[in-house]
């Protein structure tokens, strides 16, 4: 499945020109975003190399959208900030594109997000319960409205535990909610199950989490 992750800085008027030209950044490294998760430096390098020696590109999309291109990103790269982008959103030939211009131009859109897959990722070594992505295979950034959706979450946490860690609290309280529990009950639940394991060192146990990743998962299939 392809993740997504919003940069958390939204553009300014300025980085959007009258001709559609477009510019910012796709991810910011550094930050622990909002499924407890660090991109690092780096993180983009082999997949920009192989994208430039396969003649390949990464696709400006609408709202993450593969059925709607609306621009074409003529630099992508990284630098001590992060993924910066550059492009052109193709007004003249999409009415989406169009569209996409003017609500940026007015505000009423802000965001950049990427379309990635993991392809390496830890536990970070000095903040519990946050994931370090090391390696990512970049696939897209899209104009959007709202950064997250519920199953990146979702699979935000079963990456943590997947990769031998645990997701950070707020990230398994929010999990939580958006599978049906109510604030006080996902708070609860976290506070119980999770937070314990962070703080000991049964946070390292494997079967510790084994276990937890054995009933988040068997508690997906019951709600599938």
């Amino acid at each position: 499945m392809l993740l997504t992750k919003n940069c958390g800085v939204p553009l300014d008027m300025k980085a959007v020109g009258e001709n559609g030209t477009i510019e910012g950044y796709g991810s910011i490294f550094g930050n622990i975003d909002s499924y407890g998760e660090i991109v690092e430096p780096g993180a983009f390098t082999q997949s920009l190399f192989d994208a430039k020696r396969k003649g390949s590109s990464v696709k400006m999309l609408w709202q993450h959208n593969p059925d709607e291109p609306i621009g074409i990103w003529d630099d992508i790269a990284e630098d001590s900030k992060g993924l910066y982008v550059k492009g052109r959103l193709l007004i003249d030939a999409s009415p989406r594109a169009k569209e996409a211009h003017g609500l940026l131009m007015g505000g009423a859109l802000d965001g950049l997000s990427i379309g990635y897959r993991t392809l390496d990722a830890d536990p970070h070594p000095t903040k519990p319960g946050i994931i370090s992505l090391k390696k990512l295979l970049l696939r897209e950034v899209s104009i959007v409205t709202f950064a997250a959706n519920e199953r990146a979450r979702v699979e935000a946490v079963k990456s943590a535990l997947l990769s031998g860690g645990l997701p950070a609290l707020s990230t398994f309280e929010d999990f939580l909610r958006e599978a049906g529990f109510s604030k006080t009950q996902a708070t609860a639940i976290a506070s119980k199950g999770l937070a314990p394991l962070l703080r000991s060192e049964s946070g390292s146990d494997p079967d510790a989490v084994k276990a937890l990743r054995a009933a988040v998962d068997g508690f997906l299939q019951s709600a599938e």
